[in-house]
């Protein structure tokens, strides 16, 4: 869904300084959340909230999410008050030589709109907490797909009621609305489990203190993860007006993969962890997270030689109408084609670093984080005038997967060993068979789009066709190289169908 709303709002506003701005506007209320609501908190927060639960401690574990939700409402409502005023001269401190003053100026308005999600998602992200210590995944999986919904709806029906560039305010509206019923979603679901929210400020509790403390360097790492994005916006309104969009727009079909298959196997993940951390349980834990971690590369290495080898066709076919021309696709082409290397990397990282959460060591992952920014920063800074967008997106590239092999390395001096034994081989396989993969997709689009032309409908004809044959061949080679995780799921898939 959220790219379906990519594709609407791209056929409206193209890659334009406006929609350059709307993405500037929008990550650094993103980044501000990052760094002090939603993940970061439910980071901090699952850790002793199953801990509790796990020792029979159910008041006291709804005390502290009572405790927990007034704070998040004063910190983080003051937070939004400050930066609502002083948005239209913060905003323009992040936009590049290419923008003029009323690029400038819209950037901050937009800003003004959307600020106040920080606060809605700094309490979104302690109620999923709790479904999720429960292992409730269903609404906190559908609440995005209706926050997309909302933003699709507002841009239909309430674009038109503004004129030129002021028309991406119905985007920011809807994104502000959108993250309300996020938040209302989450409700009947927690009456039902029996949590009552009562009032507490008992702020020095030592749970508050302990989730707190864990919160610091959690906050500090998933904020230094995406300052990447805001340094790839930042650098990209220096090369043109129309970069920072086009980054963008190539990172939401990087994240689709990412959203189908490595973030939901770390938000299912996480709470078995944080309960096998807590009984003491390494072995247990050591054996979860290889199997995850497999089952990862198992999705993400496929998703990546698929993008790779088809970068253009993807962006024709997603973007390619309206506003979104040939110029557009190629710059978005070019950077996701250099996006689609780093896709396994940070789909691990991603189970990794919530390894470290469930073992209540988040320091480990900050250290690495900060690392991370700075090469990203020096790599992207030395390559973006030379080579434009790819030298940005490289900067990413080359952080993702030195943080993958430092993260790896921490997590087995820690656990002792990590099932690298396993892990390895499997992991080969797994690239041989998407290098395949790859192939086969590659010339079945190749001959269908010399064959059925460049109409929607056969675009989407040979696009898909590609996929299937793609996964086809390439589900029959892990199979037949005895990948254990794909056996699994093939017998999973059929227990499921008898």
């Amino acid at each position: 869904m959220g790219l379906a709303r990519e594709i609407v709002a791209s056929s409206y506003f193209g890659t334009s300084g406006a929609f350059s701005a709307f993405t500037l506007a929008f990550q650094v209320p993103n980044l501000i959340r990052s760094l002090f609501a939603d993940a970061a908190l439910s980071a901090a927060f699952v850790p002793v909230f199953s801990e509790l639960l796990e020792k029979g401690n159910r008041k006291d574990a709804f005390k502290l999410a009572s405790t927990l939700f007034f704070l998040i409402t004063l910190v983080l409502g003051v937070i939004t008050v400050l930066f609502t005023l002083i948005a239209p001269w913060l905003m323009p401190l992040f936009t590049g030589s290419e923008f003029d003053r009323q690029l400038d100026e819209l950037t901050g308005g937009l800003a003004q709109v959307m600020f106040p999600i920080v606060l809605l998602l700094g309490l979104n992200g302690l109620l999923v907490g709790i479904l999720n210590a429960y292992d409730h995944f269903t609404v906190p999986a559908l609440s995005p797909v209706v926050w997309n919904l909302v933003i699709i709806a507002f841009l239909v029906f309430a674009k038109d009621r503004y004129d030129g560039d002021e028309q991406l305010y119905a985007y920011a509206f809807g994104v502000l609305v959108g993250t309300v019923v996020q938040l209302l979603m989450a409700l009947p679901v927690l009456h039902r489990l029996g949590f009552k929210l009562e009032i507490s400020f008992d702020f020095r509790d030592p749970r508050v203190r302990q989730v707190l403390v864990l919160m610091l360097p959690v906050t500090i790492g998933l904020g230094l993860i995406n300052f990447n994005l805001l340094i790839n916006s930042t650098l990209g309104s220096l090369v043109s007006e129309q970069a920072p969009r086009a980054i963008d727009a190539a990172f939401r079909i990087y994240m689709l993969p990412q959203g189908i298959f490595s973030v939901a196997i770390a938000t299912v993940l996480f709470p078995a962890l944080s309960r096998l951390s807590t009984r003491r349980d390494r072995e247990g834990l050591i054996a979860l997270n290889a199997r995850g971690t497999r089952f990862i590369y198992l999705t993400l290495l496929p998703a990546a030689a698929f993008t790779l080898v088809l970068a253009e066709p993807i962006t024709r076919l997603v973007y390619e109408r309206g506003e979104f021309g040939a110029e557009q696709t190629e710059l978005v082409r070019s950077a996701l084609f250099w996006f689609s290397f780093s896709l396994p990397f940070s789909g691990v990282n991603l189970l990794l670093t919530r390894t470290f959460f469930s073992l209540q060591r988040p320091w480990i992952p900050t250290r690495l984080a900060i690392l991370s920014l700075f090469i990203n920063v020096v790599v992207s800074v030395a390559l973006y005038d030379p080579l434009g967008i790819p030298g940005i997106v490289l900067g990413t590239v080359v952080s993702t997967a030195a943080t993958t092999a430092l993260q790896s390395r921490a997590l087995r001096v820690g656990l002792g060993r990590i099932d690298l034994a396993e892990t390895l081989p499997a992991v080969a396989r797994m690239v041989a068979a998407s290098a395949l993969l790859g192939v086969v997709a590659w010339l079945v689009h190749k001959g269908l789009d010399e064959a059925l032309g460049r109409s929607l409908i056969a675009q989407a004809v040979a696009m898909g066709l590609a996929l299937a044959t793609g996964v086809a061949a390439y589900a029959a080679a892990v199979l037949a190289l005895r990948v254990e995780e794909a056996r699994y799921l093939q017998r999973l898939v059929m227990a499921r169908m008898r």
